[in-house]
């Protein structure tokens, strides 16, 4: 089978005008419509392009927002902590304070009444030996004094108590 020059020209021709009318005819009817669609897909890449744009932005906002805000909350968790710190120091100190002052209280207190005790025993010594005193007395001058004489006598032996 040969294909001779003239038929390879004949169908050279034929296909190229047939790519030339189908180009006229998609040209005529089809190009408004594909050109119109590729328009639109344009807008729309663009629309979503514009719109990551301003969602990023947004991030970007909120993200430095949110660092502000730890910030502040960090500043606030610090100073919170340091004001309890003071706080507590304080109490304890004021605890401290409170303690020394009720044991000096109590310490103060049980010396006085170490103090009255040992006051009320001497008293309670002193009439025992003035009540034996007075019974030696007697036993000794084989009468009873007058309260007068026993008086003077408990006073003289308390005197010599006192200095002895």
């Amino acid at each position: 089978m040969s294909v001779t020059f003239g038929e390879l020209v004949g169908n050279f021709i034929l296909v190229t005008g047939s790519v030339i009318v189908l180009l006229l005819l998609l040209k005529k009817f089809a190009w408004g419509a594909i050109e119109s669609i590729l328009q639109t897909r344009s807008q729309q890449i663009s629309h979503d392009i514009d719109q990551a744009e301003q969602s990023r932005l947004s991030a970007q906002k909120l993200e430095a927002q949110s660092q502000a805000n730890l910030e502040v909350s960090r500043s606030e968790a610090s100073k919170i902590i340091s004001d309890a710190k003071e706080i507590g120091q304080l109490q304890g100190d004021k605890l401290v304070a409170e303690a020394t002052d009720e044991a000096n209280r109590l310490k103060e207190k049980a010396l006085t009444d170490i103090e009255h005790s040992k006051s009320e025993a001497i008293s309670a010594v002193k009439m025992e030996m003035s009540d034996l005193t007075v019974l030696l007395a007697e036993k000794i001058m084989g009468a009873n004094l007058d309260k007068a004489a026993q008086s003077q006598l408990i006073d003289r032996y308390l005197d010599d108590l006192g200095e002895a």
